[in-house]
């Protein structure tokens, strides 16, 4: 099969039947951003149902504690065997194959009969969804230059955000209607759609011989974890995520139940309440990849990655501080809408700092940051609690939060992008 590419950057194929059609990036880029949205539909939606799946299976809130966090230590533990395979074997089949996989759970999940089989459900979930952030940036690493590369993150993530805003408008009409175990099912089979297309369409590109120098498309063999291990810039972006995740996962976990138990928002209000901030979020993260392309062409990756992303950073510190200290509903909604919005500005910036510094092992690197960012989700879940039940505070935890922010901010600050890991 012989592919070309022509100087406006599109395929040209002899084969009547081939796998890529017109303008290869942007075809890419939205089927990975359809990725986004269904990864988070099908993360939050048992987040949605919780409370039928817990009466229905006659769950204790501690029990559901650990169906929760049986996805979160997959999820976490294999970000960067995920990101490695993909770098290694490709992410053709790789992301059909995980896509496939977590897909498939997300049906079962809808046939679970108890506590049991509910936790290998969820845990075998988490390993195919830990390869999607990294996969995809492995992707992007290969298709797009480093001026939009940011970009393309923005729109990846801010689809993963509008997945969150979408599930509880989407969930509930059928839960309600059909029962919680459809919901499940419905959702499973729109992901086996979405890998059976992607494996259909999609080529890695040293089949392709794309837009760059075709030395560059074979990414060595094995990966130099001794290099990366030993690299303090893969410990600081490490950390920085780490510190930054212990924020956004508040929103993934605690925001609803702080809203309602905290501030006393109405489960009618609750909805729109939860939904707006995801909205910001992926309004931030599409202007925050526009914004780090356009700062890194004009002014170099220092600028355009991180004085971005500490400053946004910083001032979403600023407001997660305002909305703990300032009383009343609407105060608190305005400022968690504007702190989740902000700090996903930095969001592309991180994740196109794995492309960065990572070059041909990207996606190692990202699964390895947003291991670390798990880590940090894990513990602001716990943490959070404890504040909680010890001081009968839901104001307290947000303090936690800003401190966390930043000290992220202050880390961003100390990445050199212009120096790669490997």
């Amino acid at each position: 099969m012989e592919h070309k590419i022509s100087k406006e950057g599109k395929v040209k194929r002899s084969d009547p039947h081939p796998p890529i059609l017109g303008d290869s990036k942007n075809i890419i880029l939205a089927m990975l951003v359809i990725l986004g949205v269904v990864t988070f539909l099908d993360r939050i939606n048992i987040s949605v149902a919780g409370s039928e799946i817990i009466k229905d299976l006659n769950l204790t809130p501690l029990q559901w504690g650990w169906v929760q966090s049986a996805f979160i230590l997959s999820y976490g533990l294999m970000q960067i065997p995920m990101g490695a395979f993909g770098d290694r074997k490709g992410h053709r089949k790789v992301l059909a194959l995980i896509v496939l996989w977590w897909s498939l759970f997300t049906a079962f999940t809808g046939m679970a009969g108890g506590l049991a089989s509910l936790l290998v459900i969820r845990f075998m979930f988490g390993i195919g969804e830990a390869g999607s952030s990294p996969c995809s940036t492995g992707v992007i690493s290969r298709w797009f230059k480093k001026e939009e590369v940011g970009k393309a993150q923005g729109y990846v993530w801010a689809a993963s955000r509008m997945g969150g805003a979408l599930t509880p408008f989407v969930v509930i009409p059928v839960m309600t209607t059909v029962g919680w175990r459809t919901a499940f099912y419905l959702l499973g089979a729109l992901g086996i759609v979405w890998a059976a297309v992607w494996y259909w369409y999609y080529r890695d590109p040293k089949d392709l011989k794309d837009l760059k120098d075709p030395k560059d498309l074979k990414a060595p063999k094995a990966i130099p974890w001794r290099q990366i291990l030993h690299s303090p810039q893969f410990w600081i972006i490490c950390s920085m995520y780490f510190f930054y995740a212990f924020g956004s996962w508040f929103f993934f976990s605690w925001f609803p139940t702080f809203m309602e138990l905290g501030r006393g928002f109405e489960k009618s209000e609750l909805t729109y309440a939860v939904a707006v901030p995801f909205i910001m979020s992926m309004a931030g993260n599409i202007y925050g990849g526009y914004l780090t392309d356009k700062l890194t062409s004009k002014y170099g990756l220092k600028i355009g990655r991180k004085a971005l992303g500490s400053t946004s950073l910083a001032v979403s510190a600023v407001c997660m501080f305002l909305a703990a200290f300032i009383p009343g509903k609407m105060a608190v909604f305005i400022f968690l809408s504007l702190c989740f919005g902000i700090f996903d500005l930095m969001l592309p910036s991180a994740w196109a700092l794995c492309i960065d510094l990572g070059k041909h092992h990207a996606g190692t690197i990202a699964g390895a940051m947003n291991t670390a960012g798990n880590i940090g989700g894990f513990c602001c879940g716990i943490l959070f609690g404890q504040l909680v039940q010890s001081s009968n505070n839901y104001n307290l935890p947000l303090y936690m939060i800003a401190g966390m922010l930043i000290i992220s901010a202050i880390l961003f600050a100390f990445i050199n992008p212009t120096k790669s890991i490997v």
